[in-house]
C-alpha cells in the first residue's frame, strides 16, 4: 500500500517539475544555446546502436551553482529530456527508456544525453539548453546536434519464391527495399546480372522486372539484391514453367477374394503440387455410392483402399489427377472380386409345359465362373444324365426336353466354381401344367400398298388351372412398333398409313406362368423404294475390289431394281459413285484403286420411286503392289461381310413356336430369335502404357460369351471419326498390341472391338494424352541415329582405303615378280619374247634391283 502510494506522489513530483522547469524557461524567455547550426556537431548512428551528445556546462565564476538541463529535439513541442537535481528526470514521448544523463566521472560534459537503441525515427536536429538557476543567463552553455541515423536494407515487398507461369504469358516481380540510404535494387539471374531486352526490362528505379513472352531460356532463379552503404540482403524468387498433373504409380488390375483388402495407387507429381486425386466408378465419385462409402477410403498419396471387398465392387475404377493446370490424367484399373458361387433368388414356384420343353432355373452368381450344379428331387439327389430327357444347362438350369407329369416335385440347386460354394437354394414347387394354345393365328403373309392399313388377328386360350395368357406383338427384328399408328385390341393389332419401315416379320406371342408360344406373319409393303441391300462381300487385288450382295426387298413386283456403289477413302469428306451394269446386277468390280490403300464401300438400290436404303459400309484393302521381279502368285483378300446380316431379310417359317417361360412369366427366347446375336461380351479394362519402344495396348478378355471372340480389332481417333489400329486381325488369344510411334503432346482415345462369326461389341472409350516428352525423345533419337551414322561413316571410309591400299600392294608386288622374272632371263643370256630390255629404274617403293636380288636369293 505504502509502495503504490509513493510511485503516484512520484508521478505528480515529476509532472510539477516539468510544469515548473517549462514556467521558469517562459519566464526566462532567453536561448541559453550559444552555438549556431552552422556550428552544430554532426553524428551519424546505425540503427541499433547508441551515441552520446556531448555537451559542456560552464559555471558563472567557475563555481558549482544550481542548474537546469534540457534537451529539445527539432520539430517537437516538448523536450525529450529534462534533469534537475534531486528531482525526476523527465524522458518525452517515444523517448522514454533510451535518454539519460552520462554519469559525472565520465570524459563527457556535464550536460551530455546518452540516447540508446536508436531508431531511423530520431534523426533530426537536437538541442542542449542549460539554466542557471537565479542566475544571469549565459551564451556559453548549449550545443545544436545533427544526429544522422543509417539504416541497412530491409525489404517490404518481395514476389513468391516460386513463380509458375505458362510459356508465353507475362510476369512482375516486384521488389522493394527502405533504409538509410536509401538502397540499390539490383537484380541477377542465375548468378548473372539481369541485361534489359525486347522483353525483359527493369522499371520504377530497379524494384520491378518486367518478362513478357516468356520462352523456356527465360526460366531460372531471379535474385533481388537491395544495397546501401550499411550493408545488403537479396531475395530470390524461382521461376518455373507451370505443368498439369501426371500419373507416376498407376493403379493395376487385381484379383481379390470377397471380405479382403484391396489397395489401389495412384500416385501423382506436378508443378505445382497441389494434386488433387479424384476416385470414381461407373462415372460415379466412390464416396456417392451407398454400397462403397462405409468401406472406401482415399489417402493423402492418392491411393484408394477398400475393406472388406464384396462381390458387387467388381468394376473399373478411375483415377484422376489434377492441379488445376490443363486436362486431368486418368488411369483405369479393374476389380475382380472373386467370392464362392452363390444363390440369388429362389422361386417359390416354377411351372413346367405339359409334353412341351420347359426349365426349371436355378438363379446363380458367380466368379469364378460356375463349374458345375448339383440338384436335389424331393431331398434325393438328381443324376440328370442318367435320365432320359433331362439336361443341366450351362448356366446350372434343368432342361427338360418333354415334360410328364413325373417331373412334378420339390427341387433345390447347389451351384459351385474354383472358390466353393456359399450354400444351396431354398425348395422350389415345380408344377407341371398345359401350356395355352392359339385360337387363332395370323395368315402366313399380309401384303399392302403404302399408305394404306393392316389388321393382323391373333388369340390364344389357357389350359385348365392357369392364367390367361397374355398376347403381345412384336418385330422379329427387335425394332419398335410404329409408334401413334398401331393399336391393340384383344389379340389383333391394326397398322395405319403403313410406310416402307414397316416392312417385315412379326411375331404374336401368347404367354402365361407354364409358356410362351409365338406364330410369326409376314407384312409386305408394296410401291417404296427399295429396301437396303444386305451380305455385302468384297475381294481386293492390287487396284480392284469386286463386290457382291444379296437384294433388298424391291418395293414390289411392279418394281425393278438398278444398283449404284458409293466409295471413298476413311476420312474424307465425298463419295465416289458408279453405276453397276448390266443392269439388275448384283456384283460389281471397281477398277483404278490405289494399292495398300483402304475403301470403304456402300451400295444403294434405286427403283421408278426414286433411290432406296444404303447398305452398311464395308471396309477392306487393296492388296499392295509387288515388284515384277519378284512377283508370286498372291491369293485373292478373303471376302469381307458385314456384320452382322440384317435378319429380317431371311425367309424363315416361325409359325407355331413354343417357348419356355421363367418364373416371373417372361419368355426365355432362344438364340435364334435375338436380331443381331450372338454377340460376345464387351472386352474389359482397357489400358495404354508407355514402354521401350512404343506404347502398349492392353485388355482383358470378355466376361460373357468370351468363347465367341474370333478376332480383336483397335480403332482409335483424336478429333474425328474412328479408324482401325491394326493393319491384321489381332487373334482371340492375344490381349495386347504394340503401337510404336504416338505424336507428343497429341490426346488419343481408344477403343478395343471383339468380333464373333455374325456380330461385334466394343469396350468402353479410353482417352490417353502422350507426354509432351515424347517429341523431345524423338529428337534425342535422331541426333544420336545421326551420330551412329556419323561413326559408321567413318569406319566404312577407313576400311576402304584399307582395302584399295592392299589392292594396289598386291598389283605392285606382281609387277616387281614379273621384273625379276626378265632380270633372270637376261642374266642367262635370254630375253623375253615380245619384249625389249630397258634400263632398270627405282621402283615405286623406292627399292631398288639389288633388293630385290637379295630377297630372292
Amino acid at each position: 500500500m505504502g509502495l503504490r502510494l509513493d510511485q503516484r506522489l512520484f508521478s505528480k513530483v515529476t509532472v510539477v517539475f516539468a510544469a515548473l522547469v517549462l514556467s521558469l524557461f517562459n519566464r526566462v524567455l532567453v536561448s541559453t544555446t550559444g552555438s549556431t547550426f552552422n556550428d552544430a556537431v554532426h553524428i551519424t548512428a546505425i540503427v541499433g546502436e547508441s551515441v552520446v551528445f556531448n555537451c559542456q556546462v560552464e559555471f558563472p565564476a567557475e563555481h558549482p551553482v544550481p542548474y537546469v538541463l534540457q534537451w529539445e529535439k527539432k520539430g517537437l513541442d516538448i523536450p525529450i529530456f529534462i534533469w534537475y537535481d534531486n528531482y525526476p528526470t523527465h524522458s518525452g514521448s517515444g523517448y522514454e527508456g533510451r535518454v539519460s544523463r552520462v554519469s559525472q566521472d565520465s570524459p563527457y560534459g556535464l550536460a551530455s544525453l546518452n540516447l540508446t537503441n536508436i531508431q531511423e525515427s530520431d534523426q533530426g536536429w537536437y538541442a542542449c539548453k542549460v539554466v542557471f538557476l537565479n542566475r544571469s543567463p549565459t551564451n556559453k552553455n548549449g550545443t545544436w546536434f545533427n544526429l544522422d541515423v543509417h539504416a541497412p536494407p530491409k525489404f517490404v515487398t518481395t514476389p513468391g519464391e516460386v513463380q509458375y507461369i505458362n510459356v508465353g504469358d507475362s510476369i512482375i516481380l516486384n521488389c522493394q527495399a527502405e533504409g538509410t540510404p536509401t538502397p540499390e535494387i539490383v537484380w541477377f539471374k542465375d548468378a548473372t546480372d539481369v541485361q534489359p531486352t525486347t522483353t525483359v526490362g527493369i522499371f520504377n528505379d530497379g524494384t520491378e522486372l518486367r518478362i513478357s513472352n516468356i520462352r523456356t531460356e527465360d526460366i531460372g532463379d531471379y535474385t533481388c539484391i537491395a544495397r546501401n552503404g550499411e550493408g545488403q540482403i537479396s531475395h530470390t524468387a524461382r521461376v518455373l514453367i507451370a505443368g498439369g498433373a501426371v500419373i507416376m504409380s498407376p493403379p493395376t488390375n487385381q484379383t481379390k477374394l470377397e471380405g479382403e483388402k484391396v489397395e489401389f495407387l495412384c500416385g501423382a507429381k506436378a508443378m505445382p503440387g497441389n494434386v488433387t486425386v479424384r476416385w470414381s466408378r461407373d462415372g460415379a465419385f466412390v464416396k456417392s455410392i451407398s454400397s462403397l462409402e462405409t468401406r472406401v477410403t482415399i489417402k493423402k498419396d492418392g491411393s484408394m483402399v477398400i475393406n472388406p471387398v464384396s462381390a458387387d465392387d467388381s468394376g473399373q475404377y478411375l483415377c484422376e489427377v489434377s492441379n488445376g493446370i490443363g486436362d486431368p490424367q486418368s488411369a483405369s484399373a479393374y476389380l475382380n472380386v472373386e467370392y464362392p458361387a452363390k444363390v440369388t433368388f429362389t422361386p417359390t414356384v416354377q411351372y413346367l409345359p405339359f409334353r412341351l420343353a420347359g426349365v426349371v432355373q436355378c438363379y446363380i452368381k458367380a466368379n469364378p465362373p460356375l463349374q458345375y450344379v448339383t440338384w436335389t428331387k424331393d431331398k434325393r439327389l438328381l443324376e440328370p444324365y442318367q435320365q432320359k430327357d433331362v439336361v443341366i444347362m450351362n448356366n446350372g438350369s434343368l432342361l427338360f426336353t418333354r415334360v410328364n407329369q413325373n417331373h412334378q416335385g420339390r427341387y433345390t440347386c447347389t451351384p459351385y466354381n474354383a472358390q466353393g460354394t456359399q450354400g444351396s437354394s431354398g425348395q422350389m414347387e415345380v408344377l407341371v401344367r398345359k401350356p395355352p394354345t392359339f385360337t387363332v393365328e395370323p395368315e402366313n403373309m399380309y401384303q399392302r400398298k403404302i399408305s394404306e392399313s393392316v389388321e393382323m388377328h391373333c388369340d390364344a386360350q389357357e389350359a385348365e388351372g392357369t392364367q390367361k395368357p397374355k398376347i403381345q406383338w412384336q418385330r422379329r427384328d427387335g425394332a419398335p412398333l410404329p409408334k401413334g399408328r398401331h393399336s391393340i385390341h384383344g389379340g389383333n393389332i391394326t397398322i395405319e398409313n403403313l410406310r416402307k419401315t414397316d416392312f417385315g416379320y412379326y411375331h404374336c406371342v401368347a404367354s402365361n406362368e407354364v409358356a410362351t408360344i409365338v406364330t410369326t406373319t409376314h407384312l409386305v409393303v408394296e410401291g417404296t423404294q427399295p429396301h437396303a441391300p444386305y451380305n455385302v462381300s468384297a475381294n481386293a487385288s492390287e487396284t480392284t475390289v469386286t463386290l457382291q450382295w444379296l437384294p433388298g426387298y424391291s418395293g414390289g413386283p411392279d418394281y425393278k431394281q438398278d444398283y449404284t456403289i458409293w466409295y471413298k477413302e476413311p476420312g474424307m469428306a465425298d463419295w465416289s459413285t458408279i453405276p453397276v451394269t448390266p443392269s439388275g446386277s448384283t456384283q460389281v468390280t471397281i477398277n483404278r484403286l490405289t494399292p495398300d490403300t483402304t475403301y470403304e464401300f456402300q451400295v444403294v438400290g434405286k427403283n421408278a420411286l426414286g433411290d432406296g436404303m444404303l447398305s452398311k459400309v464395308i471396309s477392306i484393302r487393296t492388296l499392295a503392289a509387288v515388284p515384277l521381279t519378284v512377283a508370286k502368285k498372291t491369293s485373292p483378300a478373303p471376302p469381307v461381310t458385314e456384320l452382322p446380316p440384317p435378319p429380317s431379310d431371311d425367309v424363315v417359317d416361325y409359325s407355331d413356336l413354343i417357348l419356355p417361360t421363367e418364373s416371373s412369366g417372361a419368355t426365355m427366347y432362344p438364340p435364334v430369335f435375338r436380331p443381331k446375336g450372338p454377340k460376345p461380351g464387351p472386352p474389359r479394362n482397357v489400358t495404354i502404357a508407355e514402354v521401350k519402344n512404343g506404347f502398349v495396348i492392353s485388355w482383358q478378355a470378355p466376361l460373357e460369351r468370351a468363347h465367341l471372340v474370333r478376332y480383336y480389332v483397335i480403332n482409335y481417333k483424336t478429333d474425328g471419326v474412328w479408324r482401325t489400329l491394326n493393319k491384321a486381325q489381332i487373334r482371340a488369344e492375344d490381349t495386347h498390341y504394340l503401337v510404336k510411334s504416338l505424336v507428343g503432346g497429341r490426346t488419343y482415345y481408344f477403343r478395343v472391338v471383339a468380333y464373333s462369326l455374325k456380330s461385334f461389341e466394343n469396350s468402353e472409350e479410353i482417352k490417353f494424352p502422350v507426354p509432351a516428352r515424347v517429341k523431345h525423345k524423338a529428337i534425342t533419337a535422331g541426333v544420336v541415329g545421326g551420330l551412329l551414322f556419323f561413326v559408321v561413316a567413318i569406319i566404312l571410309s577407313v576400311c576402304a582405303v584399307k582395302i584399295c591400299n592392299k589392292r594396289k600392294r598386291r598389283k605392285h608386288e606382281k609387277a616387281y615378280n614379273m621384273v625379276a622374272c626378265r632380270i633372270t632371263d637376261a642374266r642367262n643370256g635370254g630375253q623375253i619374247p615380245g619384249t625389249s630390255q630397258v634400263p632398270l629404274k627405282k621402283l615405286a617403293d623406292t627399292r631398288t634391283y639389288r633388293d630385290y636380288r637379295l630377297e630372292l636369293s
